[in-house]
């Protein structure tokens, strides 16, 4: 099967967590790049990656790429280009243009004339809510065509409704759980669980369940799709044995009832355990050590930290008085509240863009 080139986007910040998850996970040689991990692949590859990657944003498979200097030689390269190989006449497309240090400045007529090229050459239509975008991105004078594989973001699972305030996306938290070195063989602990996403993604981690497994895909509208390859693909792998190690609590009863609706639709209900509690009384849920990893209220989530300060000293001051052998993640946005917990912490992760602020990672070695 022919290979190109496979794009990964990644969270802002996180592309050295998701090249280390695309080469555990084997594809071939990834590449880190800004904006996320690039490697040669086939279809089956696109496919895959879009079900068992738990960082990528989303899956891009590029297709083609010329050089145009006008308008005109875009269409003209546009209407040779083999678009039948890749695109279904019967679906919709929508072309996104964007345009970068090239004689071709204006993106809306690049688009215009690309979607007169698939229509006039290859009778696509297009729309601006079709199930297919079409990427075209010009750069330097050199036009590339990429097809957005995944549709809708990946963090979207595809069986998460409910959600609370300021919630961390599913990508996100896998890749800080990855960096915390979590392997799905010790128990984890939210103690500011929200909805549950770093419960529940550790406990599919721990449970082998593919992030994939509950949606569809854009790859499926290709003319590359091969459904009956597919189906083969995502068959379910038997259930490992379901064992409690996944933990969460929150001082906000209705967010532990969205956690709890939350992982039975995850199907790990079994491997979850929630509670309602404030941070400040928090206990080891399980008698072994493990990892606590929490997404705390930050200052211009909420708008006002006052009492933010307050609320860290105490988390911190539970955590070294009852979590001995524990290590600890923070994900905050200020380094003042990461200091107030007074948690012996070693040097913070990179910065990642998360809801218009930029957060780091703060870590611990095991408590004493």
């Amino acid at each position: 099967m022919k290979k190109f080139e496979i794009f990964l986007v990644a969270p802002p910040g996180l592309e050295k967590a998701l090249v280390e998850e695309v080469r555990d996970a084997g594809f071939a040689k990834p590449k880190m790049m800004p904006g996320g991990v690039r490697f040669r692949g086939n279809w089956h590859d696109v496919w895959r990656a879009n079900l068992d990657l738990r960082g990528a944003v989303r899956v891009l498979a590029r297709i083609g790429a010329f050089q145009a200097m006008s308008l005109g030689a875009l269409e003209t390269r546009a209407r040779a280009f083999p678009w039948g190989q890749f695109l279904s006449a019967d679906v919709p497309v929508k072309v996104d243009a964007t345009s970068r240090k090239s004689k071709i400045y204006h993106q809306g007529a690049a688009a215009e004339r690309i979607e007169r090229a698939l229509f006039q050459e290859a009778g696509i239509v297009t729309a601006p809510d079709a199930p297919v975008v079409l990427k075209v991105r010009i750069e330097d004078n050199m036009v590339t065509l990429s097809l957005d594989c995944s549709g809708e973001s990946l963090h979207k699972r595809g069986h998460k409704e409910a959600v609370a305030k300021a919630p961390m996306r599913e990508t996100m938290a896998a890749l800080f759980l990855r960096q915390m070195g979590y392997d799905g063989s010790g128990p984890v602990f939210d103690p500011m669980c929200g909805a549950g996403t770093f419960v529940i993604e550790a406990a599919e981690i721990a449970a082998g369940l593919r992030p994939g497994r509950s949606r569809r895909f854009a790859f499926e509208h290709l003319a590359t799709f091969d459904a009956d390859a597919w189906e083969a693909m995502r068959a379910p792998t038997p259930a490992l044995p379901a064992q409690r190690r996944c933990f969460g609590s929150d001082r906000d009863s209705g967010a532990i009832g969205m956690a709890r609706a939350n992982a039975a639709r995850a199907g790990v209900a079994d491997w979850t355990g929630f509670g309602v509690k404030p941070a400040s009384d928090i206990a080891p849920p399980v008698d072994v050590p493990g990892l606590v990893i929490v997404n705390p209220p930050y200052g211009a989530r909420i708008g006002d930290k006052k009492g933010l300060y307050g609320l860290h000293a105490g988390l911190g001051a539970a955590l070294k008085a009852r979590f001995s052998g524990w290590r600890v993640g923070i994900v905050t946005s200020e380094p003042g509240l990461a200091k107030a917990t007074d948690l012996p912490f070693v040097e913070p992760g990179p910065p990642v863009a998360h809801g218009g602020l930029r957060v780091k990672l703060y870590r611990t070695l095991p408590l004493a």
